[in-house]
């Protein structure tokens, strides 16, 4: 769901003209609890997803201009137990589609062990980039066409952007950090297409065609 909701929400702050950022910010305020009974009875805090939104966009620089042909966009999501927000910056020329930089934080409570838990995270980040960028099954006269990792394709380490993961201070008892770095990628990779080109892109996975 992370791609789809805060894609929209992405719409929404251009249809009022806002900053994605702010907008954002304009949705969060107001620190209270939600409980998502469809999700292991969790809780979600807005004030904690709210400050990793905020650490995310200032240690990406959300405010810096980049030039033209480079977007920068803002994704955050609740799951798992685990607050992560994370900026993409892109670089778009033609049909051609470069992911330079990737900028989580993140909120799992205690860090009990940090390079494992940052591995952890920039793992799901790659598997998230693969995801949006790579990972279509199609069927060729009743069967899957993909057999192994030579037609199903991974992201390549020359394809892997500059990835910067910082974790909020926390008390809170420790929660996942496996799968929560997944969620918002795609969504702030499709706002920072959009930010670079104008053009909504709201199927997954990416394609050269889509930015041409």
């Amino acid at each position: 769901n992370g791609f789809v909701t805060e894609s929209f929400v992405d719409e929404l702050a251009a249809a009022a003209q806002k900053d994605p950022l702010e907008f954002r910010r304009g949705l969060l305020a107001g620190a209270r609890k939600i409980r998502i009974p469809e999700d292991n009875e969790s809780t979600l805090d807005t004030a904690r997803l709210l400050a990793v939104l905020e650490l995310a966009a200032t240690k990406a620089g959300w405010s810096r201009p980049l030039p033209k042909g480079r977007g920068r966009g803002i994704a955050c999501h609740f799951s798992f137990d685990t607050y992560v927000a994370e900026v993409v910056e892109v670089t778009v020329k033609g049909a051609d589609l470069k992911v330079d930089r990737v900028v989580a934080a993140v909120d799992c409570g205690r860090v009990v062990n940090p390079d494992g838990a940052r591995q952890q995270i920039e793992g799901g980040i790659v598997w998230a980039l693969t995801a949006a960028l790579k990972s279509a099954i199609t069927i060729d006269k009743g069967r899957v066409a993909q057999s192994n990792f030579d037609d199903y394709e991974m992201l390549r380490i020359p394809e892997t952007p500059a990835i910067e993961v910082h974790f909020a201070p926390s008390t809170e008892p420790p929660t996942g950090t496996g799968e929560p770095g997944v969620p918002p990628l795609a969504a702030a990779l499709a706002n920072a297409i959009f930010a670079a080109t104008g053009r909504r892109l709201r199927r997954l996975p990416f394609r050269a065609q889509d930015l041409a």
